[in-house]
């Protein structure tokens, strides 16, 4: 909801709106997929926090479930789509483009 929250605000056609809220979930998605990875992938200092804490909890995460691969090719997939969502935006989305960007190759 919070990227259709600014539509719905600026009194953006429902199409958009419903556009925005998918690029949303589509990032939202992406930045757990991207928080699991790291915690089972990264160390702790690169994270600045200790890792590793999903698997000691017995969480049952995608990228346990699935592996890193397939959360590595999810998570591009999500940014595809999320890229995908906005090109009817062009040049106005660059910012929410970046920011998809963003949250797949964080590292930390």
């Amino acid at each position: 909801f919070a990227c259709e929250a600014g539509a719905i605000l600026a009194g953006a056609a429902a199409a958009d709106r419903e556009r925005l809220a998918e690029f949303g979930s589509a990032i939202g998605l992406a930045f757990q997929l991207a928080d699991d990875l790291l915690d089972l992938t990264a160390d702790a200092r690169q994270m600045g926090k200790a890792t590793g804490k999903d698997a000691a909890a017995g969480k049952a995460t995608l990228v346990a479930l699935h592996g890193a691969n397939w959360a590595r090719d999810q998570l591009q997939g999500l940014v595809d789509q999320a890229h995908a969502l906005l090109h009817p935006y062009g040049e106005d989305a660059v910012l929410l483009k970046q920011a998809a960007k963003f949250v797949a190759a964080r590292n930390s």
